[in-house]
């Protein structure tokens, strides 16, 4: 269930498709997310990929962004072509000027983002349009908990080596995903609940696994770093498990 169909793509009709169909016709638009990274303090990688993620969820589930809300029609015009998602980089003054435009900024443990309503490819904010979209290699000071399996987890591909902000793209995909998945209540819980999950990479026989589960899987459109098709994140709601 969603409150406005039209925004979510028929069977067969995928955001991440390699081909062109009449929807790439028409304007395009884009998911702005900037990530703080401060010089001396950067967050830790996975810390950065779980808040992008529930920065996309936070503005999927906002408010602004449904029936007549002020973001509305620009979701509506981004949910019904590819949904593009671009991750900059910001610090110092920049960041500043970047948490001054309409937007939401979710925190993590220490890491920050800031998810703003899409924009026209060609359009963006000059204070955003100045970001840099390289510079997004985070570490992960200490391997990450093993994930909790009752909660969802957003899976990715041992296969493939992302910079942290495409993964950060990719993992925001795949949370969007699941969340046309649910039922207007389950997404009320999820929100209610402060969006929580968890981003690994998959060793590769529970990645073959999940390939063939039927949940949610992003197949990237090729605009960056890896090919056209290539799987890169299994959504791995509780509610959506057969």
């Amino acid at each position: 269930m969603t409150s406005d169909p039209s925004a979510v793509p028929t069977p067969g009709d995928s955001p991440f498709r390699s081909e062109r169909t009449a929807r790439d016709e028409g304007p395009q638009f884009v998911l702005p997310l900037v990530v703080r990274i401060e010089k001396a303090d950067p967050p830790p990688r996975t810390d950065a990929l779980e808040t992008a993620a529930r920065a996309v969820l936070t503005i999927l589930g906002d408010e602004r962004s449904l029936d007549d809300g002020e973001w509305a029609q620009l979701m509506r015009d981004w949910q019904d072509a590819r949904i593009r998602k671009v991750v900059r980089r910001a610090r110092g003054a920049e960041w500043r000027r970047a948490e001054a435009l309409p937007g939401i900024t979710v925190t993590g443990k220490t890491a920050e983002v800031r998810v703003f309503p899409p924009v026209p490819l060609d359009g963006w904010p000059k204070e955003l349009a100045r970001l840099q979209v390289s510079g997004t290699d985070l570490d992960d000071p200490e391997p990450p908990v093993e994930a909790d399996a009752t909660a969802p987890v957003l899976w990715l591909s041992p296969d493939l080596d992302m910079s942290a902000g495409k993964a950060m793209a990719q993992a925001g995909h795949g949370a969007q995903l699941a969340w046309w998945e649910l039922s207007d209540e389950e997404r009320a819980a999820w929100r209610d609940a402060g969006f929580p999950l968890a981003v690994r990479t998959a060793a590769a026989a529970h990645w073959s696994e999940l390939l063939a589960s039927g949940l949610p899987l992003v197949r990237d459109a090729g605009f960056t770093e890896i090919a056209p098709g290539s799987c890169t994140v299994v959504a791995d709601h509780p509610a959506l498990r057969n």
